[in-house]
Protein backbone atom coordinates (compact mmCIF):
# COMPACT_ATOMS: atom_id res chain seq x y z
CA UNK A 1 0.00 0.00 0.00
CA UNK A 2 0.97 3.49 -0.60
CA UNK A 3 1.38 6.11 2.36
CA UNK A 4 -1.53 7.29 1.17
CA UNK A 5 -3.66 4.34 0.92
CA UNK A 6 -2.35 3.76 4.76
CA UNK A 7 -4.05 6.83 6.11
CA UNK A 8 -7.13 6.14 3.91
CA UNK A 9 -7.52 2.29 5.07
CA UNK A 10 -7.03 3.54 9.27
CA UNK A 11 -9.74 6.65 8.44
CA UNK A 12 -12.28 4.22 7.09
CA UNK A 13 -11.27 1.59 9.71
CA UNK A 14 -11.77 4.53 12.67
CA UNK A 15 -15.14 5.37 10.88
CA UNK A 16 -16.41 1.66 10.64
CA UNK A 17 -15.51 0.70 14.00
CA UNK A 18 -17.22 3.95 15.84
CA UNK A 19 -20.71 2.95 13.84
CA UNK A 20 -20.23 -0.46 14.56
CA UNK A 21 -19.94 -0.06 17.70
CA UNK A 22 -22.72 2.99 18.02
CA UNK A 23 -25.31 0.60 15.98
CA UNK A 24 -24.54 -3.02 16.56
CA UNK A 25 -23.00 -3.89 12.91
CA UNK A 26 -19.83 -5.40 12.37
CA UNK A 27 -19.26 -3.16 9.53
CA UNK A 28 -17.65 -5.14 6.60
CA UNK A 29 -20.41 -4.78 4.32
CA UNK A 30 -19.55 -0.59 4.47
CA UNK A 31 -16.39 -1.19 4.92
CA UNK A 32 -16.01 -3.22 1.33
CA UNK A 33 -17.11 -0.25 -0.93
CA UNK A 34 -15.01 2.23 0.87
CA UNK A 35 -12.01 0.34 0.92
CA UNK A 36 -12.33 -0.16 -3.37
CA UNK A 37 -12.59 3.22 -4.03
CA UNK A 38 -9.19 3.96 -1.93
CA UNK A 39 -7.96 1.39 -4.45
CA UNK A 40 -7.82 -1.96 -2.78
CA UNK A 41 -8.10 -4.76 -4.71
CA UNK A 42 -12.12 -5.92 -4.88
CA UNK A 43 -11.78 -9.69 -3.31
CA UNK A 44 -9.21 -8.18 -0.89
CA UNK A 45 -11.57 -5.42 0.26
CA UNK A 46 -14.21 -7.92 0.47
CA UNK A 47 -12.11 -10.37 2.52
CA UNK A 48 -9.29 -8.18 4.71
CA UNK A 49 -12.35 -6.78 6.73
CA UNK A 50 -13.43 -9.90 8.27
CA UNK A 51 -10.43 -10.72 9.96
CA UNK A 52 -10.62 -6.91 11.98
CA UNK A 53 -14.13 -7.54 12.50
CA UNK A 54 -13.94 -10.27 15.20
CA UNK A 55 -11.85 -8.43 17.24
CA UNK A 56 -13.57 -5.50 16.74
CA UNK A 57 -16.96 -6.47 17.69
CA UNK A 58 -15.20 -8.05 20.90
CA UNK A 59 -14.06 -4.97 21.69
CA UNK A 60 -17.73 -3.17 21.50
CA UNK A 61 -19.41 -6.23 23.08
CA UNK A 62 -17.37 -6.21 26.16
CA UNK A 63 -18.58 -2.66 26.92
CA UNK A 64 -22.31 -3.55 26.24
CA UNK A 65 -21.65 -6.88 28.03
CA UNK A 66 -20.00 -4.53 31.10
CA UNK A 67 -23.92 -2.96 31.14
CA UNK A 68 -25.44 -6.50 31.15
CA UNK A 69 -26.86 -5.77 27.54
CA UNK A 70 -26.08 -9.03 25.97
CA UNK A 71 -28.84 -11.59 25.89
CA UNK A 72 -27.31 -15.17 25.72
CA UNK A 73 -29.99 -16.99 24.66
CA UNK A 74 -30.54 -14.51 21.36
CA UNK A 75 -26.83 -14.88 20.34
CA UNK A 76 -26.76 -18.45 21.00
CA UNK A 77 -29.84 -19.32 18.89
CA UNK A 78 -29.14 -16.75 16.14
CA UNK A 79 -25.36 -18.46 15.80
CA UNK A 80 -26.58 -22.04 15.76
CA UNK A 81 -29.27 -21.38 13.68
CA UNK A 82 -27.89 -18.41 11.00
CA UNK A 83 -24.70 -20.46 10.68
CA UNK A 84 -26.17 -23.06 8.43
CA UNK A 85 -28.91 -20.87 7.33
CA UNK A 86 -26.20 -18.33 5.88
CA UNK A 87 -24.54 -21.03 4.07
CA UNK A 88 -27.65 -22.57 2.74
CA UNK A 89 -28.58 -18.78 1.17
CA UNK A 90 -24.91 -18.86 0.04
CA UNK A 91 -25.32 -22.23 -1.97
CA UNK A 92 -28.67 -21.43 -3.22
CA UNK A 93 -27.70 -17.92 -5.11
CA UNK A 94 -26.90 -20.92 -7.63
CA UNK A 95 -30.66 -20.97 -8.36
CA UNK A 96 -31.87 -17.37 -7.15
CA UNK A 97 -31.49 -14.11 -9.05
CA UNK A 98 -30.62 -11.86 -5.36
CA UNK A 99 -31.94 -8.45 -7.50
CA UNK A 100 -35.25 -8.44 -6.26
CA UNK A 101 -34.21 -9.28 -2.74
CA UNK A 102 -31.70 -6.84 -2.80
CA UNK A 103 -33.88 -4.56 -3.79
CA UNK A 104 -37.04 -5.49 -1.09
CA UNK A 105 -34.03 -5.87 1.36
CA UNK A 106 -33.77 -2.20 1.22
CA UNK A 107 -37.11 -0.88 0.72
CA UNK A 108 -37.40 -2.83 4.52
CA UNK A 109 -34.43 -0.85 5.93
CA UNK A 110 -35.79 2.20 5.01
CA UNK A 111 -39.01 1.31 6.42
CA UNK A 112 -37.62 -0.04 9.83
CA UNK A 113 -35.81 3.31 9.73
CA UNK A 114 -38.77 5.19 9.36
CA UNK A 115 -40.32 3.49 12.31
CA UNK A 116 -37.10 4.43 14.67
CA UNK A 117 -36.88 7.72 13.51
CA UNK A 118 -40.78 8.56 14.57
CA UNK A 119 -41.77 6.00 16.76
CA UNK A 120 -38.96 5.80 19.04
CA UNK A 121 -39.56 3.81 22.25
CA UNK A 122 -43.43 3.04 21.01
CA UNK A 123 -45.27 2.72 24.31
CA UNK A 124 -48.19 0.38 22.32
CA UNK A 125 -45.89 -2.65 22.01
CA UNK A 126 -45.89 -5.47 24.69
CA UNK A 127 -43.87 -8.53 25.54
CA UNK A 128 -43.41 -11.23 23.36
CA UNK A 129 -45.00 -14.08 25.31
CA UNK A 130 -42.20 -17.50 25.84
CA UNK A 131 -43.83 -19.88 23.11
CA UNK A 132 -43.90 -17.50 20.30
CA UNK A 133 -40.82 -16.02 21.33
CA UNK A 134 -39.09 -18.73 20.76
CA UNK A 135 -40.33 -19.26 16.91
CA UNK A 136 -40.02 -15.36 16.34
CA UNK A 137 -35.93 -16.43 17.29
CA UNK A 138 -35.91 -18.88 15.14
CA UNK A 139 -37.81 -17.14 12.65
CA UNK A 140 -35.56 -14.19 12.71
CA UNK A 141 -31.86 -16.24 12.62
CA UNK A 142 -33.12 -18.31 10.04
CA UNK A 143 -34.53 -15.65 7.73
CA UNK A 144 -31.51 -13.28 8.37
CA UNK A 145 -29.20 -15.84 7.46
CA UNK A 146 -30.68 -17.12 4.58
CA UNK A 147 -30.98 -13.19 3.85
CA UNK A 148 -26.97 -12.62 4.63
CA UNK A 149 -26.42 -15.61 2.57
CA UNK A 150 -28.01 -14.50 -0.60
CA UNK A 151 -26.83 -11.24 -0.39
CA UNK A 152 -23.50 -11.79 0.66
CA UNK A 153 -23.53 -9.54 3.97
CA UNK A 154 -26.10 -7.13 3.15
CA UNK A 155 -29.18 -9.00 4.88
CA UNK A 156 -26.63 -8.31 7.99
CA UNK A 157 -28.37 -5.16 8.41
CA UNK A 158 -31.09 -6.35 9.55
CA UNK A 159 -30.36 -8.20 12.73
CA UNK A 160 -30.24 -5.09 15.41
CA UNK A 161 -33.85 -3.86 13.79
CA UNK A 162 -35.24 -7.23 13.82
CA UNK A 163 -34.05 -7.94 17.48
CA UNK A 164 -36.08 -4.65 17.82
CA UNK A 165 -39.64 -5.23 15.76
CA UNK A 166 -39.58 -8.95 16.65
CA UNK A 167 -38.34 -9.93 19.45
CA UNK A 168 -39.18 -6.71 21.63
CA UNK A 169 -35.43 -6.26 22.55
CA UNK A 170 -34.45 -2.69 23.36
CA UNK A 171 -32.79 -1.35 21.02
CA UNK A 172 -29.01 -1.36 23.07
CA UNK A 173 -29.90 -5.09 24.03
CA UNK A 174 -30.21 -5.40 20.16
CA UNK A 175 -27.21 -3.65 19.09
CA UNK A 176 -25.43 -5.63 21.84
CA UNK A 177 -26.53 -9.23 20.93
CA UNK A 178 -25.98 -7.87 17.15
CA UNK A 179 -22.25 -7.71 18.04
CA UNK A 180 -21.96 -10.72 19.82
CA UNK A 181 -23.61 -12.49 17.06
CA UNK A 182 -21.19 -10.79 14.00
CA UNK A 183 -18.04 -12.17 15.86
CA UNK A 184 -19.36 -15.63 15.34
CA UNK A 185 -20.39 -15.26 11.92
CA UNK A 186 -16.97 -13.47 11.16
CA UNK A 187 -14.93 -16.51 11.92
CA UNK A 188 -16.15 -19.00 8.52
CA UNK A 189 -15.67 -16.42 6.51
CA UNK A 190 -12.32 -15.47 7.94
CA UNK A 191 -10.70 -19.14 7.94
CA UNK A 192 -12.27 -19.51 4.22
CA UNK A 193 -10.62 -16.47 2.76
CA UNK A 194 -7.46 -17.07 4.40
CA UNK A 195 -7.22 -20.21 2.92
CA UNK A 196 -7.91 -19.18 -0.50
CA UNK A 197 -5.44 -16.62 0.12
CA UNK A 198 -7.99 -13.19 -0.12
CA UNK A 199 -6.50 -11.63 2.55
CA UNK A 200 -4.30 -9.17 2.57
CA UNK A 201 -2.81 -8.88 6.15
CA UNK A 202 -1.25 -5.32 5.89
CA UNK A 203 -4.87 -3.69 5.09
CA UNK A 204 -6.44 -5.93 8.33
CA UNK A 205 -3.31 -4.49 10.61
CA UNK A 206 -4.16 -1.15 9.01
CA UNK A 207 -7.42 -1.12 9.69
CA UNK A 208 -7.81 -3.05 12.62
CA UNK A 209 -5.16 -0.82 14.09
CA UNK A 210 -7.88 2.24 14.27
CA UNK A 211 -11.76 0.17 14.27
CA UNK A 212 -10.96 -1.70 17.03
CA UNK A 213 -10.58 0.67 20.31
CA UNK A 214 -12.90 2.76 17.79
CA UNK A 215 -15.28 0.05 18.30
CA UNK A 216 -15.45 -0.21 21.98
CA UNK A 217 -15.35 3.82 21.75
CA UNK A 218 -18.52 3.52 19.65
CA UNK A 219 -20.64 1.01 22.01
CA UNK A 220 -19.26 3.37 25.38
CA UNK A 221 -21.61 6.47 23.25
CA UNK A 222 -24.22 4.16 22.71
CA UNK A 223 -24.55 2.83 26.15
CA UNK A 224 -24.65 6.34 27.59
CA UNK A 225 -26.93 7.96 25.25
CA UNK A 226 -30.33 7.87 26.39
CA UNK A 227 -32.68 5.50 24.00
CA UNK A 228 -34.98 8.11 22.68
CA UNK A 229 -31.98 9.71 21.09
CA UNK A 230 -30.17 6.69 20.08
CA UNK A 231 -33.27 5.18 18.67
CA UNK A 232 -33.55 8.48 16.41
CA UNK A 233 -29.84 8.71 15.12
CA UNK A 234 -30.49 4.83 14.29
CA UNK A 235 -33.49 5.34 12.60
CA UNK A 236 -31.92 8.14 10.48
CA UNK A 237 -29.05 6.03 9.84
CA UNK A 238 -30.87 3.03 8.63
CA UNK A 239 -33.19 5.33 6.63
CA UNK A 240 -30.05 6.81 4.80
CA UNK A 241 -28.21 3.81 4.21
CA UNK A 242 -31.90 2.14 2.86
CA UNK A 243 -32.14 4.82 0.38
CA UNK A 244 -28.20 5.20 -0.79
CA UNK A 245 -28.50 1.68 -1.46
CA UNK A 246 -31.55 2.02 -3.59
CA UNK A 247 -30.39 4.79 -5.73
CA UNK A 248 -27.12 3.13 -6.29
CA UNK A 249 -28.88 0.16 -7.38
CA UNK A 250 -31.16 2.22 -10.10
Amino acid sequence: MSGEQVLAVAVIGAAVGLLGGLFGKGGSAIATPLLSLVGIPPISAVASPLPATIPSTLSASYAYWRERLIDWRVVGWSAAVGVPATAAGAYATRWIDGSVLVTVTELIVVALGVKFLLRPGDPHEVAVQPGAYRTRLFVVAAGVGLVSGLLANSGGFLLAPMFVVVLRLSLKQSFASSLAVAAVLAVPGTIVHAALGHIDWSVVAVFGATSIPLSYVGARLAVRTQAVHLERAYGAGLALLGTALLIAGL
